[in-house]
């Protein structure tokens, strides 16, 4: 996604190579992955089967050593059995189907998880970073107040903006552009040696005039004076906006104030997620003004502005230093770096493709509920792994000594090779019917 000025394109990968088809080939993959916790199950296998062939060798030569008549029979019967009863084909399907049930349950809310690392590792997180535009707000954001400088007409204004702006992708630019048309403005001539100052704004010449359009970092880096206009900015980022200073041939001809406004399930979904004891910490490339509002509006009292995109990868692995688990919710192209960083990476679904193929979890309907729901569902599927794995274990090591013919001296009792097939099937039944459980759960 270009987001820095006007660009012509020639498609060099078709096919196979194309993003779509990465997208699926890793879709696939995120299907076949492995959760950390099925490694227990692994441990426990290697451990486990060679325990069950000694057992069975051990049963085999006590019956045929000590065991009644015809012995040799009864030995190789009872070994068997020991064998068959013990099969972990249940310790196999423990993780595999609650991770394949889960994923299923996500798709059904709204929860689209990539990969089952992800689901696992989501239990554990502590610590939640919110970009603010796009997640925390509608991420379409309206140009609400225009101060024009003496000696400027507010449409000559709004052409000269909506001609730096139109060959960008960036919700800002929509605003300004958005303002034109409502304004009746359709003749926009191009900008040219146009430059993208990252996380400050756009300079251009347009019409032998030199513009530029940003914040109030790019215009004291270009020596431009603010004067009153500083005071006028303070204000409008005091009421929740965004604050755009445009220049004129080096002298500041109008500040722009863009709204943003916050989405209405926000407040309720950071109330949830403050009941689930996270730690809620707000990111922003807006003013330190603008993004307090926002955040006290929402209750969120740790808040990091002025960020440029690099910055908030920088502020996920300080987090991770202090031993915290973090996720991230970001939804742009300038959140996919900190996305893929965090231990868990969240992306709204309305958001840039490279914000969706960097998260771990996206949220189809971009609602920030969904990661109170992405929690529960990761809880409850944990939950029911260790469920699994505990049936599976337990049921093994009831069934190898009954198998081996321990109650035989007490109540006369062996258990066939039959019984002990149909038993092993059983196990297996019941670890999958304890997944499928989680089709129901309340999430």
């Amino acid at each position: 996604t270009n987001q820095t000025g006007s660009f012509v394109m020639e498609a060099q990968s078709i096919g196979k190579e194309t993003l779509l088809a990465q997208i699926v080939k890793m879709v696939n993959e995120a299907q076949r992955s492995r959760a950390p916790i099925q490694r227990l199950a692994d441990q426990v296998s290697s451990y486990f089967v060679p325990a069950v062939i000694v057992s069975a060798v051990i049963t085999a030569i006590v019956w045929a050593l000590l065991g009644p008549q015809p012995a040799m029979t009864n030995s190789i019967v009872n070994a068997v059995a020991v064998l068959i009863i013990a099969c972990p084909c249940a310790l196999g399907l423990a993780t595999p189907m609650s991770v394949m049930v889960a994923t299923g349950r996500g798709a059904q809310i709204g929860v689209l998880v990539r990969n089952a690392e992800a689901l696992e590792i989501l239990e554990k997180v502590d610590t939640l970073i919110l970009d603010k535009t796009g997640t925390l707000t509608e991420g379409k954001p309206k140009l609400v107040s225009l101060n024009v400088s003496p000696g400027f007409q507010e449409n000559e204004v709004l052409r000269l903006a909506a001609s730096l702006e139109k060959g960008s992708e960036h919700p800002l630019a929509a605003s300004i552009l958005q303002a034109a048309r409502e304004k009746g403005i359709l003749n926009i001539p191009d900008a040219k040696d146009f430059q993208s100052i990252t996380g400050m704004g756009v300079i251009a010449r347009i019409e032998n005039t030199e513009v530029m359009l940003g914040n109030q970092k790019l215009l004291e880096s270009k020596q431009v004076s603010l004067n009153r206009e500083t005071q006028d900015g303070q204000r409008l980022r005091s009421e929740g906006q965004t604050v755009l200073y445009l220049s004129i041939n080096g002298k500041i001809a109008a500040l722009m104030g863009i709204a943003d406004p916050i989405k209405a399930t926000t407040p309720e979904a950071i109330q949830m997620l403050k009941a689930k004891g996270l730690k809620l910490v707000m990111v922003s490339g807006d003013h330190h003004g603008t993004a307090q509002v926002v955040a006290n509006k929402l209750g969120i009292e740790e808040v990091f502005a002025n960020v440029l995109p690099d910055q908030k990868g920088q502020i996920v692995k300080k987090l991770q230093a202090q031993g915290r688990k973090v996720a991230m919710a970001g939804d742009g192209v300038n959140d996919a770096p900190a996305l893929a960083l965090a231990d868990v990476g969240i992306a709204m679904g309305a958001g840039a493709d490279i914000a969706m193929q960097s998260a771990g979890v996206t949220l189809i309907q971009g609602d920030l509920r969904g990661i109170v729901k992405a929690i529960n569902l990761s809880q409850a599927t944990l939950r029911n792994i260790r469920q699994n794995l505990f049936f599976a274990f337990a049921y093994n090591v009831l069934g190898v000594p009954i198998a081996a013919g321990i109650l035989y001296p007490f109540l006369g009792v062996l258990l066939s090779p039959m019984i002990a097939s149909a038993a092993m099937s059983l196990s297996s039944v019941s670890v999958i019917g304890n997944a499928l459980r989680l089709r129901k759960v309340s999430i």
